[in-house]
């Protein structure tokens, strides 16, 4: 039985930035299991922070009774959304075909495929490539008044530097989308980012002029830092879902390091924390914010989400061994050296090692072998978080960790990984 309250609960959590009809979608909602989508287009491949606001809300749909659809754009991903930065440099058939699979096997870890709501996932490639372009002109382009598609914020945006017909017509395909789930499946409902309004608004308008039945929709808001930029980059680019493009310990690093003024914000949206939990953290954060809970709490909620329990307690344990001093030989491996890279691990040639100072310079922890060496006598140096004592100290292949690390340390927070070939 879905929850009548389940849009207040999406509202206290700070996830409608925009709807139709707020009365008329609320009472939908709480009037049995309505059937709704999600979009996401295998534009890269892996989907980042911003998708998993979606992510996090269908499943909040559908723990609330209500029937998901995920789709996964293997036709308007050869396309791509209009961008405010430029035209989109298009991706080869192979290459959105890979991604596709790829966006679809991860999407999948979010909602439930079991129970009388179970998740469907769908690629709108199976009901567009057939489509001719007569049809497609008569029966959708049709509905769409020119004078309405140039108003959208993005296409004004390039009208100037210039706007290709192939993104211009983006927002007929993805109401077609809408359109061709309601026929075939029932969904009358869809949510998207606040960026996507205008595509998500455009299929339920043609919803209603083609078949004249009522379809509802909504969109989260746009994460940004407490600065007003957008939030989810990094140094290295996007916070990528895919461990492979994003470890898990960086991923948790990245959420323990959030400003406590947007902590309370995030937990909201990313954890299915009770309202009790999350107001007891925010009252943490606010008396005792060097503690950092909320912050603590946040990443180990959201790095479960994504990449599983045991990668919590990995990179739990490898923060605690680098930065505390603790034993390095316990972390798994694959933790380690990620870790050490994301703090800008250097490589060396296989050989004789470098003694102590020149790894000290080499790591980038000391600017010169005389800086090394007073490191070293003010006991602020460590190999493998053991201090080092002798300034001639030459480490042996013994001393690799993982089988070909160095973790080298001065002070308490400064560390480097050397990475021996």
């Amino acid at each position: 039985m879905s929850s009548p309250n389940v849009l207040d609960e999406l509202e206290w959590r700070g996830l409608v930035a925009h709807s139709t009809d707020r009365d008329a979608l609320r009472a939908a909602l709480g009037e049995g299991s309505v059937k709704f989508y999600v979009g996401f287009d295998p534009t890269a491949p892996s989907l980042h922070m911003g998708n998993l606001v979606q992510l996090a809300t269908a499943r909040r749909l559908q723990d609330a009774g209500h029937t998901p659809y995920i789709l996964v754009g293997g036709a308007t991903g050869m396309i791509g959304d209009p961008r405010d930065s430029g035209e989109r440099t298009l991706n080869t058939l192979d290459t959105v075909k890979e991604w596709t699979e790829r966006v679809r096997q991860q999407v999948s870890r979010f909602v439930s495929f079991e129970g009388h709501n179970a998740a469907t996932t769908v690629n709108n490639y199976d009901w567009t490539a057939s489509l001719s372009v007569i049809d497609f002109l008569r029966d959708i382009g049709k509905h769409f008044p020119v004078n309405r598609m140039l108003a959208r914020d993005t296409v004004k945006r390039r009208l100037e530097s210039g706007i290709s017909y192939t993104e211009f017509s983006y927002v007929l395909l993805q109401s077609m989308d809408f359109l061709s789930l309601f026929r075939e499946h029932g969904v009358v409902l869809q949510f998207g980012g606040s960026d996507q309004w205008g595509n998500i608004t455009g299929g339920a308008e043609l919803v209603r002029r083609v078949e004249g039945a009522h379809a509802y929709a909504f969109a989260t808001p746009l994460i940004t830092k407490s600065d007003g930029t957008k939030y989810g980059k990094t140094e290295g680019g996007a916070l990528w879902l895919d461990s492979e493009m994003m470890s898990p310990y960086a991923f948790h690093q990245f959420w323990l390091n959030v400003e406590d003024e947007k902590v309370g914000e995030l937990l909201r949206i990313f954890t299915f924390l009770s309202r009790e939990e999350i107001e007891e953290l925010e009252q943490q954060t606010a008396d005792k914010p060097f503690l950092r809970a909320g912050q603590k709490r946040l990443a180990d909620e959201v790095t479960a989400l994504v990449h599983g329990p045991e990668e919590v307690e990995h990179a739990k344990a490898a923060a605690a061994a680098l930065f505390g001093g603790g034993d390095l030989s316990g972390i798994k491996p694959d933790t380690l050296a990620s870790a050490l890279r994301e703090a800008g691990g250097t490589t060396l040639p296989a050989g004789e090692l470098p003694g102590i100072l020149d790894l000290l310079v080499v790591s980038g922890l000391s600017k010169s072998k005389g800086e090394a060496r007073r490191t070293v006598a003010e006991g602020g140096a460590y190999l493998n978080n053991v201090r080092v004592e002798d300034p001639d100290l030459q480490p042996t292949r013994s001393d690799l960790v993982a089988g070909s690390w160095l973790v080298l340390r001065r002070g308490k927070k400064k560390f480097a990984g050397v990475e021996v070939a």
